[in-house]
C-alpha cells in the first residue's frame, strides 16, 4: 500500500467532494474580504461631515452635509449618528471626519476639562495644538436643563432645580451621557446638594416617553427641544447658573478651509442663520411631523444663503404629513443599501473569525495546557461592552466606519468558533487517531483527513452562532458610522419613532433567521455523509 492511497482509505465514508467544496468556500472567502478592504481603499479625498446620535446633530449635520456639497469642488461624505461625544471627536482627532456640529459649553468641560466659561477665543487657543478649531456660530444656545410635567410641577411648587432639593422622592430618568459628563448630573447634583436616590439611566428619545406617560418626574433636556412645548413640560430655572452657554458651533480640523475652500466659504454662510427658533422649528419637523432629517435640512439650505425658508411654507409642509406606514419604511429606498453593509459587516467579521479561531481551536486541542488560556482569553473578549470596545478601537485605527466595526465584530465571533473546534476535535475517537497513524499518516494528514472531517459539523455549529449573534451585533456599527439596520434604529432613538425602530430590527431578525436556515442548509449540503462523532 502506497502512502498516497492510504488517505483515501481514510476518509471514513466523508463525500468525495468536501475538499472540493472546502476549497470553493476558501475562494468565496477571499474574494469578499478583498471586496471589503478595496471598498475601504478606494475612499478618495473627500470632506466628511459627522453627527452625534439626538435630533438636532442629526438635523445640523445634513445642513452641513448639503451645504458643502452645494458648494461643488469636493466630494462630501456623511456620517450620521457617531453615538456620544466621545466617540465623535476621537473621529474628528483621528482624521475619520473634518467637521461636525458642536457646542462651546461642550467643547470647554467635556473636551477641554475646562471649568470655566470659555469664549470662542479661548477655546481656539485651547484646541490649537490638537490640529482643530471651532468656529461659525450658527446664531442659538442650547443649553441643558432640566424639565418637569407643568402640572406636577406646579402643584409641588417647583419653578427651579434649587427646588428639587426639597423633593427627594422624585423620580429622575437621566441620558447616559448626561450622567457621565463632566458638566453633567455629578456636578450637577453636587452644586444643588440634590439627595434624588432614583436616578435611572435611559435614551434621551425614550425619556420623553416615561415623562409624559408619568414613569419618571425629571429629565434634562436641550434648551431647543421641541417636545418641551409639545409635551407641556416646565423648565426648571438653572438658579446657581451651573451650566455654562452652549452656542451651536462647527468643530473642525485646523486644515478644513485650505484642503476644501470653496466648501468652508459656504459653510461660513451659516454664521448666525440659525436662531434658536428656527432650531425649534426644524427639530419639531424631524421630531413630531416625522419627516427625514435630509428633507427638513433641504428645506432650510434651500431659502438660499443661509437664510431659512418660509417658517409658513415649513408648517404647511409638515402639517399634512403622517407617519410612514412600516411597510414603506420597511422598504424605504437606503434598504438595499443597509442590507449590504450589514451583510458585509456580517460575513467579513465571521470569515476573519474563521481564518484565526479555527487554527485556535486546533491548537487547544492538540496542546492541552493551552486550551484553558486560549479559550478564557476568547471568552473575555464577549464581556466587553460593545460600544466601549468600538470607543476603544476608533483611536487605535485612526479611523471610524466599517473597519473597526469589522473588528471589533471579528473579536465578538471568535468565541464560539474556537471553542466549538476545541470540542468537536476533543470528541474525536482516540482509535481512529491512533489507526490513522498506525498506517502512516503523519499528524497533519489525519487531521486533515480524519478529524477536521469528523469535526465539520461541529465547527460549522460555532460559525453559524457567530453569525447569526453578529446579525444583531451589527447594528451597534451603525454608532460609528459603519451602516446597516441599525441607522435606522439609532435614528427611531433619536426620534422616539417606533415604525422608525421596527423597520431597523425586523430586517435584522430577519437576517438573522434567514442566516441560520443558510447554515442548516450549508451543514447538509456540505457534510452530507460526514462521520458521526462517538457519543
Amino acid at each position: 500500500m502506497t502512502n498516497a492511497a492510504i488517505p483515501r482509505r481514510l476518509q471514513c465514508g466523508v463525500d468525495s467532494s468536501y475538499t472540493l467544496r472546502m476549497l470553493t468556500i476558501r475562494r468565496c472567502a477571499f474574494f469578499l474580504l478583498c471586496a471589503v478592504a478595496s471598498a475601504q481603499c478606494a475612499a478618495a479625498e473627500r470632506l466628511t461631515v459627522g453627527s452625534k446620535r439626538f435630533t438636532e446633530s442629526y438635523v445640523l449635520g445634513e445642513i452641513l452635509r448639503q451645504t458643502a456639497a452645494a458648494a461643488g469642488g469636493a466630494e462630501v461624505a456623511y456620517k450620521p449618528g457617531l453615538g456620544n461625544t466621545g466617540i465623535v471627536f476621537e473621529a474628528l482627532k483621528t482624521g475619520a471626519i473634518d467637521v461636525y456640529p458642536e457646542y462651546t459649553g461642550t467643547i470647554a468641560r467635556e473636551i477641554l476639562k475646562n471649568d470655566a466659561n470659555m469664549e470662542l477665543g479661548a477655546i481656539n487657543r485651547a484646541l490649537a495644538p490638537l490640529g482643530l478649531a471651532a468656529g461659525v456660530p450658527l446664531g442659538f444656545n442650547n443649553s441643558y436643563a432640566l424639565a418637569m410635567r407643568a402640572q406636577q410641577a406646579a402643584a409641588l411648587g417647583i419653578t427651579r432645580v434649587s427646588d428639587l432639593a426639597r423633593h427627594p422622592e422624585l423620580k429622575f430618568g437621566l441620558s447616559q451621557e448626561f450622567m457621565a459628563r463632566a458638566d453633567g448630573w455629578a456636578g450637577l447634583r453636587q452644586r444643588y446638594g440634590l439627595s434624588a436616590p432614583d436616578v435611572r439611566g435611559l435614551d434621551h428619545g425614550l425619556a420623553f416617553e416615561a415623562l409624559a406617560a408619568a414613569r419618571i418626574d425629571v429629565v434634562d433636556v436641550y434648551s431647543t427641544d421641541a417636545k418641551i412645548a409639545a409635551l407641556g413640560l416646565t423648565v426648571l430655572e438653572d438658579d446657581l447658573a451651573y451650566f455654562p452657554k452652549y452656542d451651536a458651533v462647527l468643530l473642525y480640523r485646523g486644515d478644513l478651509p485650505q484642503r476644501f475652500p470653496q466648501a468652508w466659504a459656504r459653510l461660513q454662510g451659516l454664521a448666525g442663520a440659525l436662531p434658536a427658533s428656527r432650531m425649534i422649528a426644524l427639530n419639531a419637523a424631524a421630531e413630531l411631523q416625522h419627516r427625514d432629517f435630509a428633507d427638513v435640512a433641504h428645506e432650510f439650505v434651500e431659502g438660499g444663503s443661509g437664510k431659512p425658508a418660509s417658517a409658513q411654507a415649513s408648517t404647511a409642509a409638515g402639517a399634512g404629513a403622517a407617519r410612514t406606514s412600516l411597510w414603506r419604511a420597511l422598504f424605504a429606498p437606503d434598504f438595499s443599501r443597509l442590507a449590504l453593509q450589514h451583510l458585509g459587516l456580517v460575513f467579513g467579521s465571521v470569515l476573519l473569525a474563521v481564518c484565526l479561531g479555527v487554527p485556535l481551536g486546533i491548537l487547544a486541542a492538540r496542546v492541552p495546557r493551552l486550551a484553558q488560556p486560549v479559550l478564557a482569553a476568547t471568552g473575555v473578549l464577549q464581556t466587553i461592552p460593545s460600544l466601549a470596545l468600538l470607543a476603544f478601537l476608533i483611536p487605535v485605527m485612526g479611523e471610524i466606519g466599517t473597519a473597526p466595526a469589522l473588528a471589533a465584530l471579528f473579536l465578538y465571533a471568535l468565541l464560539p468558533i474556537v471553542r466549538n473546534t476545541h470540542t468537536g476535535l476533543t470528541e474525536v475517537a482516540t482509535g481512529l487517531r491512533q489507526a490513522g497513524l498506525a498506517l502512516g499518516l503523519r499528524s497533519f494528514a489525519c487531521l486533515r483527513y480524519i478529524e477536521l472531517p469528523m469535526a465539520s459539523r461541529m465547527i460549522l455549529a460555532g460559525v453559524k452562532t457567530s453569525a447569526i449573534i453578529n446579525v444583531g451585533t451589527a447594528t451597534i456599527a451603525a454608532f460609528i458610522g459603519a451602516g446597516g439596520f441599525g441607522e435606522r434604529i439609532a435614528a427611531g432613538l433619536a426620534l422616539n419613532d417606533h415604525v422608525m425602530l421596527l423597520a431597523g430590527a425586523i430586517p435584522a431578525a430577519a437576517l438573522a433567521l434567514m442566516v441560520q436556515g443558510g447554515f442548516e442548509l450549508a451543514e447538509r449540503t456540505l457534510t452530507p455523509n460526514a462521520p458521526q462523532r462517538r457519543s
